[in-house]
């Protein structure tokens, strides 16, 4: 019982540090600097890069990614050799929805994709690096950020369901499988937009898509 009172209090934990938002910590440290009230209103490093620059987005991610390194990674090893890889992927989840419905900001938060990312390079490297190889080939052709999210999103469950121990019937397999539909739902409106062909895309990044005469 004092095991599972434990583990609940770390992903209690986990929660409260994923409600700490990259884009609202360094918007506060750069003066007050509100990113909802520029952009798409998001808070986090697309919007930020969009709005305030390579540096300003740069420091928010590596905030947000870092939140769900420290909570997949580190929170559990406070148990020591009690601690399971399940809690591990529990507190990286726990991180991901303090991210999405921060506490502090009454509920309203990013779309988690920069925390998402973080616990896979803590648990999953070889998935992480899969995700990342997916995320920017789509962005060199496409030059849409939320469509290469929700790409790498499809990778990632691919990956673990065809090639990790356990397939998706794993707390590695539960956790893409979550992850993937939490982005889903995060990015339904961009999906709207890409359907109807209005939503934004970075054309300087799109090397890749200009090179093959792609529209």
């Amino acid at each position: 019982m004092s095991l599972i009172l434990t583990s609940f209090g770390l992903m209690v934990l986990a929660y409260l540090l994923g409600s700490l938002m990259g884009g609202f910590i360094v918007g506060r440290l750069r003066g007050g600097i509100d990113l909802r009230a520029s952009g798409s209103g998001n808070v986090g490093a697309t919007n930020a890069l969009r709005t305030q620059g390579t540096a300003f987005a740069l420091a928010v991610l590596l905030i947000d990614i870092g939140k769900g390194v420290v909570a997949a990674l580190l929170l559990p090893r406070l148990i020591g050799g009690a601690a399971t890889p399940e809690l591990g992927y529990a507190c990286g989840a726990a991180a991901v929805l303090g991210h999405c419905y921060p506490l502090w900001h009454r509920f309203q938060g990013g779309k988690g994709v920069a925390t998402v990312a973080g616990v896979f390079a803590a648990l999953l490297p070889a998935t992480f690096l899969w995700i990342i190889a997916a995320f920017v080939l789509v962005v060199l052709l496409t030059g849409t950020v939320s469509l290469a999210t929700l790409s790498a999103s499809a990778v990632a469950l691919l990956q673990v369901s065809c090639f990790s121990s356990g397939g998706l019937f794993s707390a590695a397999g539960a956790f893409t499988a979550a992850m993937a539909l939490l982005l889903v739902v995060k990015h339904r409106a961009n999906w709207a937009r890409l359907r109807a062909g209005s939503e934004p895309r970075f054309e300087k990044a799109r090397l890749l898509g200009r090179a093959l005469g792609l529209k």
